[in-house]
């Protein structure tokens, strides 16, 4: 059977897999992909609560990177999934030092997509002589107008996606969605929470991509984290101050960055993208005239392993 997005490398299983315990309460699932000789690559997936693909392995040169992957807390396999409990961007960056410390890297390319992009800047900023660069996707800076615009900007462009994204939702408490969605995710009561996960995830999912793709059942580790971990992170922006990630970003500027936006991306518009281009000079952003939100879109996709061949050049292993 042909492959369905050429541009991406051959499926790879891990050369090795396993579990880190980074606090009392959560414990999260890790991989090694790749040459062990080669350039460390951290790989941060969206959501938060997405977790990992096997085609996440898939945008990097086997021969030449050894790529770090890891279900963020909560997310994928990583236990006790959908816990918001001890789970902020600060504790996530503290989980990734411990896996850099773990695989003895002393300087990795930081590559993440969606709110990978996200933890992928707040991780750079944080710890910026530990980044040899990055290659980020689809921008979300986590600000409270990109908020907005997920929850109330799909009316515009997915009106019948968003009315059934409300309809469970009493007239009286639509003027507040987010919280109105915490509240039904995060009850004690599986008959409350489930049917909310389902619908938050259910509402960002068929707003991916830009051409219609075949629906695909979610797993309901991907439902409960989607929407447990979406909702906890926007309800508090992220644990940021306001335009943090735009303000911080002279503390990774001498850094390479390659930005891949899909230019009809509805999850996180292209202008967070140009934003971040515009605030960071020498960047290099790669605007893709017919995609949307999605990494598998063809277009996305050959640009992210574009940028990764790219950085493999500058590194001089080529």
């Amino acid at each position: 059977m042909p492959d369905s997005n050429p541009s991406l490398f051959p499926a790879i299983a891990p050369l090795r897999h396993g579990m880190l315990a980074v606090d009392a309460l959560h414990t999260i699932y890790w991989e090694e992909v790749g040459n062990p000789n080669g350039i460390p690559v951290l790989f941060l997936h969206g959501g938060p609560g997405a977790g990992l693909s096997p085609a996440h392995r898939r945008f990097f040169d086997p021969q030449q990177y050894r790529v770090i992957l890891f279900d963020q807390r909560g997310a994928g396999k990583s236990t006790p999934v959908g816990e918001c409990r001890n789970n902020t961007t600060q504790l996530l960056i503290e989980d990734i030092e411990r896996l850099r410390a773990m695989f003895s890297i002393e300087q990795w390319l930081v590559f993440g997509g969606s709110w990978g992009s996200t933890l992928a800047l707040a991780y750079g900023q944080a710890h910026p002589e530990r980044c040899l660069g990055f290659v980020l996707r689809g921008i979300f800076l986590c600000t409270q107008p990109e908020i907005d615009f997920f929850l109330e900007g799909s009316r515009w462009f997915h009106p019948d996606v968003y009315d059934e994204f409300v309809a469970p939702i009493p007239a009286e408490e639509r003027g507040d969605l987010l919280q109105a969605y915490v509240k039904r995710i995060m009850s004690d009561d599986p008959a409350v929470y489930w049917p909310a996960a389902r619908a938050w995830s259910r509402f960002e999912g068929r707003r991916v991509f830009l051409l219609p793709q075949p629906e695909e059942a979610a797993s309901d580790a991907m439902d409960l984290g989607v929407g447990r971990l979406e909702s906890h992170y926007m309800a508090n922006l992220g644990f940021f101050e306001d335009e943090q990630l735009l303000r911080n970003v002279d503390k990774i500027a001498h850094l390479p960055a390659v930005i891949v936006q899909g230019r009809y991306d509805v999850i996180c518009p292209p202008v967070s993208a140009w934003k971040l281009h515009k605030a960071w000079p020498g960047s290099v952003i790669k605007m893709i005239p017919d995609a949307g939100h999605g990494a598998m879109e063809r277009g996305i996709s050959a640009a992210l392993v574009g940028a990764t061949e790219q950085f493999k050049r500058l590194r001089g292993f080529e």
